[in-house]
């Protein structure tokens, strides 16, 4: 009889005070609310959400949300009582409260990846090999080497391109950009403005075909298809193409989106702060002595209100 598959369950969370984090269990019973002993714990002075606001129960290969909350718990915006759980969801705990994108993924005779275990691990040191000597020669001098100037200071070079060939692979690739949670099971994926593309960014610095996603060599890489080297890793442009590594921070261009690489094809958007829009300049009224500094630091406060924090 096969064994029942492990399923684990990750929440991203896209609004609230664990904006940003992204949570794995693999439990049949998954709790949710302000009490120290939920899975999903969220502050204790985040006085809209219940104790145990809600649930996530396993059923067979399904998920149940079921809420148990005073004062709500919605999906896809729709208030619920019970409801069956898909791929991309977004929960809201509360209206108006904490926002979080469901998804799971099947393991299948693998060990259960805990969010503290998500960093790569190095590879292991390869034992020394030990080298013949060569037989004793008389030594050859080296003829004397010109000086070498050494630049003042060198700019860093984008890494070089390296020639791997792309195929039609099926490896799972997650991209979290702002509420929406795109799931993918087969690579590669393009990234573009233009209706083409597998992920379409409505983002102003997109152009029509601008990167694509593809797994190689046993890892994710990540390759500029603008001809512009306006994609970068790390803050430096890629020239071609180049290998996503865990904590990588990818920008798609100059002006974003960011994205940081979280390892096993799991992408999750670093929201830039939100720019002021240009106002026109109000009619210049006399003020009376520490009025106009009480009024400049209450318009900066104000305009940082809503910025995004990961």
């Amino acid at each position: 009889m096969k064994d029942k598959p492990v399923i684990v369950v990750q929440l991203i969370h896209i609004q609230g005070p664990l904006k940003g984090q992204i949570q794995e269990v693999a439990e049949e019973s998954i709790s949710i609310g302000r009490h120290p002993s939920c899975h999903v714990q969220f502050p204790k002075d985040l006085s809209t959400l219940s104790r145990r606001h809600a649930e996530i129960v396993r059923e067979g290969n399904r998920f149940k949300l079921v809420d148990q909350s005073t004062n709500g718990t919605f999906v896809n915006g729709k208030q619920v009582k019970e409801a069956y759980l898909k791929d991309g969801d977004v929960l809201m705990f509360s209206e108006g409260g904490p926002k979080a994108s469901f998804l799971t993924r099947i393991l299948e005779g693998q060990p259960v990846v805990q969010p503290e275990s998500l960093v790569v691990p190095a590879p292991p040191e390869r034992p020394a090999i030990p080298v013949q000597k060569p037989v004793a020669a008389a030594p050859v001098p080296e003829p004397p080497q010109p000086p070498v100037s050494t630049p003042a200071a060198a700019a860093p070079q984008p890494p070089k391109a390296a020639a791997v060939s792309i195929q039609k692979v099926q490896k799972p690739l997650i991209v979290q950009y702002g509420p929406t949670l795109n799931s993918y099971r087969e690579l590669p994926v393009t990234i573009g403005s233009g209706p083409g593309n597998d992920l379409v960014l409505s983002h102003p610095a997109m152009l029509d075909s601008h990167a694509q996603i593809f797994f190689s060599q046993d890892q994710y890489w990540i390759k500029d298809l603008t001809g512009k080297n306006l994609v970068s890793l790390n803050a430096v442009p890629i020239s071609l193409q180049a290998p996503l590594n865990a904590h990588d921070i990818l920008a798609l261009s100059p002006q974003g989106p960011r994205f940081t690489f979280l390892g096993q094809g799991r992408l999750a958007e670093i929201e830039e702060p939100a720019r002021a829009q240009a106002q026109p300049a109000p009619e210049k009224k006399h003020e009376a002595p520490g009025q106009e500094g009480e009024r400049k630091s209450k318009g900066i406060g104000a305009l940082y209100k809503d910025i995004f924090k990961k």
